[in-house]
């Protein structure tokens, strides 16, 4: 089991990385006003997603689920996990609303300055914050 959890927690890192460069490539982006750039973000937005943030979205959910069905038993008591996973839920949707930017950018049809983007970028930092402050201290 303890590979398994060392597995998720590289996923997780992985994920999270992609979840934090993502909506930065969306800032500059979003800046950028020549077809060269602009082209070369569509490719490396695109790459980060296919490539990096979806498949470690995947692994990082499948080993996580492994691990709390394994255990079941001890994990419906322990309600720190209940509300980190309750937290995971708008993670996810973040996930696949980053997902739906790159198919607007894709398109040319973004409405959002980059200022907008900033902020957007910071929803992933404050779900990590918690989600950590749960999983070490489980305060209940």
């Amino acid at each position: 089991m303890l590979w398994i959890k060392a597995f998720h927690i590289i996923s997780i890192i992985t994920w999270f990385a992609a979840l934090f460069y993502l909506p930065r490539l969306f800032v500059y982006h979003a800046m950028s006003d020549d077809k060269t750039s602009i082209e070369r973000f569509k490719v490396m937005e695109r790459k980060l997603y296919r490539g990096i943030m979806m498949p470690s979205f995947i692994l990082a959910t499948a080993l996580g689920a492994w691990m709390v069905i394994d255990n079941w038993a001890f994990y419906a008591t322990q309600y720190w996990l209940h509300t980190k996973l309750a937290l995971v839920i708008p993670l996810i949707g973040y996930h696949f609303y980053c997902g739906y930017l790159l198919t607007v950018f894709k398109q040319d049809k973004n409405t959002h300055s980059h200022i907008f983007y900033r902020w957007f970028n910071e929803f992933p930092v404050l779900i990590l914050v918690a989600i950590v402050i749960l999983v070490v201290v489980k305060p209940f």
